[in-house]
């Protein structure tokens, strides 16, 4: 019989303690950098106002706490090598709910000193456009949807990590016209509807493919070693359900918290009982 070669041996422990040191150096680095603006930079530039509000501390804690988990064992290590379920769940937690937490996070003077009034402003005054943003992104989940590259970068930590940035990258454009600090870039309330409303629609195109496939989409992630038993094809669908169901539920959420928030704000006061028997005994 001729050997051309080892085959690699598969580890069977899904859940084996992995170390991701670029992560914390990454999750240490941005709170480090956090406090320095707050504590020095802050009162230089805002000597008589307010650096950062409460809010806004709690805010900055919650995205560095879910970056961290999405990005470092066990969640990561599932992601890469077992569950496209699980890449699916982190991408999730890195374009939907990080970079809009991020962008409540920062205070206004301090996303006005990174941007500056020069070429860096105009370019990314430029890429967060809406629709400039919205054609950026939803073009980066379509291309990380390829299963060549999928296959590829969960393979390899280097690529599947600057994957990761590229999609945070691209979602924080995205999000910046909804909730930017620089509120003149801001989009007006019904705009913003719309703008998520088509946000969520190109999604459904890989969500649907992953769902319905008959057999493995990816390979990588066709291993006999089965997290909590889900076979491959469970396990696709699963990835289509988190895509379609809980990005667009995410989004479409916003859509209605908007829409009764800010254009039904007074509707029910007017149209109740209450306001109708007060308008009618005044007469």
């Amino acid at each position: 019989m001729l050997i051309t070669g080892i085959e690699p041996t598969l580890n069977t422990d899904a859940w084996r303690y992995q170390m991701h040191p670029e992560i914390w150096v990454l999750v240490i680095g941005l709170i480090a950098a956090f406090v320095y603006a707050i504590r020095v930079v802050g009162p230089k530039v805002v000597p008589n106002g307010e650096v950062i509000s409460r809010k806004q501390v709690g805010t900055f804690s919650l995205m560095i706490f879910l970056l961290w988990i999405s990005t470092d064992w066990p969640l990561h290590d599932i992601a890469e090598e077992y569950l496209y379920s699980m890449h699916m769940l982190q991408h999730t937690i890195l374009t939907y709910i990080v970079p809009p937490l991020a962008l409540l996070a920062t205070p206004e003077w301090l996303f006005r000193l990174l941007v500056g009034e020069g070429r860096t402003y105009r370019i990314i005054r430029f890429l967060t456009r809406p629709v400039i943003a919205a054609v950026i992104y939803n073009t980066v989940v379509v291309v990380t949807h390829i299963p060549a590259l999928v296959n590829r970068s969960a393979a390899g930590g280097p690529l599947h990590y600057g994957l990761h940035v590229i999609l945070v990258s691209s979602a924080l454009m995205l999000w910046t016209p909804i909730c930017g600090p620089a509120k003149e870039w801001r989009m007006s309330y019904g705009a913003m509807m719309v703008y998520l409303f088509c946000t969520s629609l190109v999604p459904s195109i890989p969500a649907g493919w992953l769902t319905f496939a008959t057999g493995p989409v990816y390979k990588h992630y066709d291993t006999p070693v089965r997290v909590w038993g889900l076979s491959i094809l469970s396990d696709q669908q699963l990835a289509g359900g988190i895509m379609k169901l809980g990005g667009s539920t995410f989004l479409w959420g916003i859509i209605i918290t908007i829409f009764f928030t800010r254009f039904m704000k007074g509707f029910f006061g007017d149209q109740s009982y209450s306001a109708k028997e007060s308008s009618t005994n005044s007469q």
